[in-house]
């Protein structure tokens, strides 16, 4: 009968779902008018018993539902780590590369140190050499992102080198360690180095600031983005999921793509809170780039590590043509010297190294850099692959329903799934981010309940950002003066303290603990530029 022929053919296109019972039936030689009778008493439901999709004539078992919802659901994660593989393989690449090139700079700046002034002074260096070897090892420990000032290393070193070299120059006096303790305070007031040691200070101060916060950067970047792209899906995410991507099957119609603007209503609603992040994420890339080129340029972390062993050559040689003039001012402020006891004759050699032992280094001698110009070809590959990042979280949706195996192309509207039935979606896309959802016709989401994990992802990124922005000046935010707004090195914060912070804070609790904990914490000021309290 002519009523029946739409229920044969929509149940032939189940039997395309479910190519068992087709052939079953193809084997089976009742008459046509039974088969129709069979289909709709037994095979076929009226669907009163979904509750995800239209309650129509269906193909699927409320068991089918659930599982193609856990499908759905798994559909989405994969699509989420396909979208952001780039990201990650982006950020996790340049962070090794950069990091390996640092450490063999540091590296091979002390290698190319060791053997030219071994070359150069003899005896006189390596018999002080674990004065340029702490300098080094600090200098790796505050890349490493342990707590030293790099101030306070280079302090230290021309402190103990000054005491040496004194000593060097001076070879007819005995000295204490009192007294070489005293001259060691007056260097300030003497700058027997003349203005070298703040030269340096100043270049390889920049330049490690900028190459630590750049590599953090890069490991910042790497766990946010698989942070954010492994949040769970809420449940009423998963559902409208499941009703773009597997209703159509229940309906018999398999081949039947969701409406592209269907596809974004409902990734919108499933990723807004992953949208809110957008605005810091693209400060956090922005910064990113600058401080590359801060590298490539004024910071340049080749050129520091080079000047290292020149300049202090150039120190040492400085003090060397004043020694008379700074010998005396060190005798008036710290008293005479005793006289030295009657030592064995030195070999012509040594002598002669001691009444001028120290010289610059001729241009050819100066150290080698790791790999030529490497640094600028990583920065420039490095800035190439961060711009078209800003912006992903925002556009991610759009990345997702572009997919031609997620949903119908844009120019296909009339002939795809909009939820009910094959045919054009007429609701409105929604806006991006948490608060644009309250109208979202696909996927209801509570405005009023931020995800915590993402508000705290957020949190990180405006950290990471304000780090990279004081490294663009040169200034580390671990030790910075107080009085000038900035931070002290004892402002740390711990995973377990931001935690526990940003879920009260994202739970709405402006509770006593909140602002007793904002205020009394190291990092207060931080936390105050933060704008989280």
């Amino acid at each position: 009968p002519s009523e029946v022929l739409p229920v044969i053919t929509f149940y032939i296109h189940c039997m395309s779902f479910f190519p068992v019972l087709y052939i079953l039936i193809a084997a089976c030689s009742l008459c046509a008018h039974c088969l129709v009778h069979f289909i709709i008493d037994h095979l076929l439901d009226s669907g009163e018993h979904l509750r995800l999709c239209p309650q129509d004539y269906t193909c699927c078992s409320s068991l089918m539902e659930e599982t193609l919802a856990r499908q759905s659901e798994s559909d989405f994660l994969s699509a989420m780590d396909d979208s952001s593989q780039f990201l990650l393989t982006t950020f996790n690449q340049r962070h090794r590369k950069f990091d390996e090139f640092f450490r063999e700079l540091t590296d091979l700046a002390e290698k190319s140190m060791n053997q030219m002034f071994t070359k150069t002074y003899g005896r006189l260096y390596t018999q002080n050499a674990n004065v340029f070897q702490e300098l080094f090892v600090e200098l790796r420990r505050y890349y490493s992102g342990g707590s030293v000032s790099l101030g306070e290393v280079l302090a230290e070193f021309w402190s103990r080198l000054v005491e040496r070299v004194f000593s060097l120059v001076n070879p007819q006096y005995q000295f204490s360690d009192e007294y070489l303790e005293c001259v060691s305070k007056h260097a300030e007031q003497l700058q027997p180095f003349g203005d070298v040691p703040r030269k340096l200070r100043l270049q390889v101060s920049r330049a490690f600031i900028a190459a630590r916060a750049l590599v953090q950067g890069l490991a910042t970047g790497r766990d946010i983005v698989s942070k954010a792209a492994k949040l769970n899906a809420a449940p009423e995410c998963v559902h409208a999921l499941m009703r773009q991507w597997y209703c159509p099957l229940c309906r018999g119609m398999p081949t039947l793509r969701p409406c592209h603007s269907l596809c974004l209503n409902v990734m919108k609603g499933c990723l807004a809170n992953q949208a809110d992040l957008d605005a810091e994420w693209n400060h956090f890339i922005d910064s990113l780039v600058q401080v590359a080129e801060k590298l490539e340029g004024p910071f340049n972390m080749e050129l520091a590590a080079d000047s290292i062993s020149v300049k202090v050559s150039e120190a040492i040689m400085h003090m060397q043509e004043n020694s008379v003039a700074t010998s005396t001012k060190v005798f008036q402020g710290c008293g005479n010297p005793r006289p030295a006891l009657a030592r064995s004759r030195r070999s012509p050699k040594e002598s002669r190294g001691n009444r001028r032992p120290f010289r610059i280094y001729s241009p050819e001698e100066k150290p080698t850099t790791a790999a030529g110009t490497n640094l600028d070809r990583l920065v420039s590959d490095l800035k190439e692959r961060l711009r078209p990042m800003k912006g992903f979280w925002i556009s991610l949706p759009h990345t997702i329903c572009n997919d031609d195996k997620m949903a119908a192309d844009v120019t296909n509207e009339d002939r795809c799934w909009n939820g009910q039935t094959r045919g054009r979606y007429l609701p409105d896309v929604t806006g991006d981010g948490l608060v644009s959802q309250i109208n979202n016709p696909e996927v209801e989401v509570d405005i009023a309940r931020p995800d915590v994990r993402t508000r705290q992802l957020i949190m990180e990124l405006r950290v990471a950002t304000n780090r990279l922005r004081h490294a663009q000046a040169g200034q580390d935010t671990d030790f910075m003066d107080s009085e000038y707004g900035f931070f002290h090195h004892s402002c740390r914060l711990s995973s377990h303290f931001l935690n526990v912070f940003l879920h009260k804070l994202a739970a709405g609790l402006n509770s006593s603990w909140i602002m007793a904990t904002a205020c009394s914490h190291p990092c207060s000021e931080l936390l105050r530029k933060l704008k989280v309290h």
